[in-house]
C-alpha cells in the first residue's frame, strides 16, 4: 500500500515478531520433482483465483493500487519509485514469465484461492513458495510488514494443515525468499484447496509478490542392507581353513534437521577387530595431504568393502538447505571445489577394482551455513547395492569415507 503523500504517522507501531512455524523436512524421506506447480504463466492469463474474493480485485498492468492484484512479468518505477523495479519473475529461465503482484487491501483478507490436483492419498508433501516485499526500505515513517498465512483444505472443506509465514520485512535490496511446510494427505484424497491470506490491516510497506508455488512428494528412503556374497575359504591338507568375516553395511535414515541443526550424530562404536581384517593390505594416497586435510582431524565416518564396481556417489544437504559449502578430496586430490550442498546432488564416480583397490574421500567444510554444523548425506550406488553415509564436518574436523576392493 502506498504511503499518503500529505502526512506520515508520528507514532511508531510496536511490531511483535513471530518465529517461523513452517516445518522442516521429515526425517528419512527424499523430495521428488514437483507434481504440481503454479508459476502464473506468461503474458495475459486467466485469473488463477477460482472463487470471488471479498477484499481484492484483479487488474491488468504492473502497478496495482490498494486492494488489487495482477499477474505481471515485471514492475517499473511504481508509485514514484516507492516499489522496487523488478525486471523478471522468480522462475529461472522463464522469459517474460509472470509473478503475482499484490497491493495489500486496507482490510487484509484472502488474496489467492486455488485447487491443487494430481496428489496421492497417504503421501507426505512439501508445499513451497517464493515471496518478496516489493516496498523499498525507508519509504514509510512507520512501516508494516505483510503477515501471510496459507491453509490447505480437502475438496470437501476439511482443514488439513495451516502455516504462518510471519514477517516479510522491507529490505535495502529486492530479495526473493523461500517458505515451505510439510503435510500428509489423508488416504482417499488426491486434491487440496490452497488458500493464502494477509492479516496485516492497512499500512505502508505491506505489498508483495508471489511466485513458484510447488507441491513435491517426500518419498521414504527404504533402509536397504548391503549384502556381500560369502567367501569360502579353501581347505588345505594340513590346516583348518580360516573363516573370512564379511562386513555388513546397515543403512540409516537421514536425521531430521529442523529450524536448528541437531548436534553431530555420534558414530557407532567400531566393531571388535577381526584377525582376518588385519591381513588387509594397508594403502595411503600417493599425493601428500593438502593444508585443509593436514590441519584438521579426519575421523572415519564409514569404511565400505565392495567387489569390482564403478561407484556412483551423490552428496546432498542433509535436511534444511541453509548454505553449507564443501570441498571433496579423492586420495588427497581435489575433485569438488567449494560447492554448495542442496537437494540437487553433487556427483562423482570412483572405479574400484584389483588395480585400484583403495579410495579415500575427505569432505572439507567451508561455509557452515546458517545452522551449523555442516551436515550432508552421501548415497553410494555400487551395482545393485546401495549405501548411505551421514556426514558431519566443521572448521576443526573433516569427515573421511574409505572404499576398499575385496574379491
Amino acid at each position: 500500500m502506498k504511503a499518503p503523500l500529505t502526512y506520515c504517522l508520528l507514532t511508531l507501531l510496536l511490531l511483535q515478531l513471530f518465529c517461523n512455524p513452517l516445518l522442516a523436512q521429515p526425517p528419512g524421506c527424499t523430495l521428488q520433482p514437483p507434481v504440481a506447480r503454479i508459476d502464473f504463466g506468461k503474458g495475459e492469463v486467466d485469473d488463477f483465483n477460482q472463487a470471488a474474493l471479498y477484499n481484492y480485485d484483479r487488474i491488468y498492468g504492473s502497478c496495482p493500487t490498494d486492494g488489487h492484484y495482477t499477474f505481471t512479468s515485471a514492475t517499473y518505477d511504481c508509485f514514484a519509485g516507492d516499489w522496487f523495479t523488478i525486471t523478471a519473475d522468480h522462475t529461472p529461465g522463464d522469459i517474460n514469465g509472470n509473478m503475482m503482484l499484490v497491493n495489500a487491501s486496507p482490510s487484509g483478507g484472502i488474496f489467492l484461492k486455488k485447487a491443487i490436483t494430481g496428489l496421492k492419498g497417504g503421501g507426505t508433501y512439501e508445499v513451497s513458495m517464493w515471496m518478496i516485499n516489493v516496498c523499498r526500505l525507508g519509504i514509510c515513517c512507520s512501516s508494516l510488514s505483510p503477515d501471510v498465512s496459507f491453509t490447505l483444505h480437502s475438496i470437501g472443506g476439511r482443514k488439513l494443515a495451516s502455516f504462518r509465514i510471519g514477517d516479510l520485512p522491507q529490505r535495502n535490496t529486492a530479495q526473493w525468499r523461500k517458505f515451505a511446510g510439510y503435510f500428509t494427505l489423508p488416504a482417499g484424497e488426491n486434491s487440496v484447496v490452497l488458500t493464502m491470506s494477509n492479516s496485516t490491516v492497512g499500512g505502508c510497506g505491506n505489498d508483495f509478490a508471489l511466485d513458484d508455488i510447488s507441491f513435491s512428494e517426500c518419498v521414504p528412503i527404504k533402509p536397504d542392507v548391503a549384502k556381500m556374497p560369502a567367501k569360502k575359504a579353501t581347505p588345505t591338507k594340513k590346516t583348518t581353513p580360516k573363516p573370512v568375516a564379511e562386513p555388513v553395511v546397515k543403512l540409516t535414515s537421514a536425521p531430521n534437521r529442523a529450524m536448528a541443526k541437531a548436534s553431530p550424530e555420534k558414530l557407532p562404536a567400531p566393531a571388535p577387530t577381526n584377525t582376518t581384517n588385519n591381513l588387509l593390505p594397508q594403502f595411503k594416497p600417493s599425493i601428500p595431504p593438502p593444508p585443509l586435510v593436514r590441519s584438521r582431524s579426519n575421523p572415519l565416518a564409514k569404511e565400505i568393502f565392495t567387489g569390482t564396481a564403478e561407484l556412483q556417489i551423490a552428496l546432498y544437504d542433509n535436511g534444511q538447505v541453509d548454505g553449507d559449502t564443501v570441498s571433496v578430496y579423492h586420495n588427497n586430490e581435489l575433485v569438488i571445489s567449494n560447492a554448495r550442498l542442496s537437494q540437487a546432488p553433487l556427483r562423482l564416480k570412483v572405479k574400484v577394482d584389483a588395480a585400484n583397490p583403495y579410495h579415500e574421500l575427505i569432505m572439507v567444510a567451508h561455509n557452515l551455513g546458517s545452522i551449523p554444523p555442516n551436515t550432508s548425506l552421501m548415497v553410494v550406488t555400487a551395482g545393485e547395492q546401495r549405501y548411505q553415509v551421514n556426514i558431519s564436518s566443521s572448521e576443526q574436523q573433516n569427515a573421511r569415507v574409505v572404499f576398499r576392493w575385496q574379491e
